[in-house]
């Protein structure tokens, strides 16, 4: 797969704003999640009109997807960026003193620290949203796996 990373352009991973962009997007079910746990699960006076346990169970579906999407798209960056960092690292050893080479390794380096800290964001972001989840669906639908 290496091989096909190193000739294969990612668009999204070039450009890691435009990168942090598109995660942006893909969290706005987070962004929203004490929203859409209002308007989905029903008060007392409202409970016969809406069956929360599939309410629930849709809306865990929804965010388990999503942190899929984001997880994979984040560590597809990570590998491609990790990929050009080791050419520019292998291209450095045989010009050492070229400035534009190295100028582009440490462009690199960045955005590979700066992707990889996007883990981390991702890892707060899903706490923070289990978190909410946990707390006003658990009487109603109990997820087969707890961590989602």
């Amino acid at each position: 797969m290496a091989a096909a990373v190193s000739t294969e352009v990612i668009p999204e991973c070039v450009d890691f704003l435009e990168f942090q962009d598109s995660l942006k997007k893909m969290r706005s079910l987070d962004d929203k999640i004490v929203y859409a746990l209002n308007t989905s699960i029903p008060t007392e006076s409202f409970k016969g009109q809406v069956d929360p346990s599939s309410t629930c169970k849709q809306l865990h579906d929804q965010l388990k997807s999503s942190y899929k999407k984001r997880d994979a798209a984040i560590k597809r960056c990570i590998s491609y960026t990790a990929e050009k960092v080791k050419q520019l690292k292998e291209q450095r050893e045989k010009n050492a003193n070229d400035p534009v080479l190295l100028k582009a390794l440490r462009k690199e380096q960045t955005q590979l620290r700066l992707l990889q800290t996007e883990l981390s964001v991702e890892e707060v972001v899903r706490e923070q949203t289990n978190k909410i989840y946990y707390e006003r669906c658990r009487a109603f639908y109990k997820p087969p796996d707890l961590d989602l």
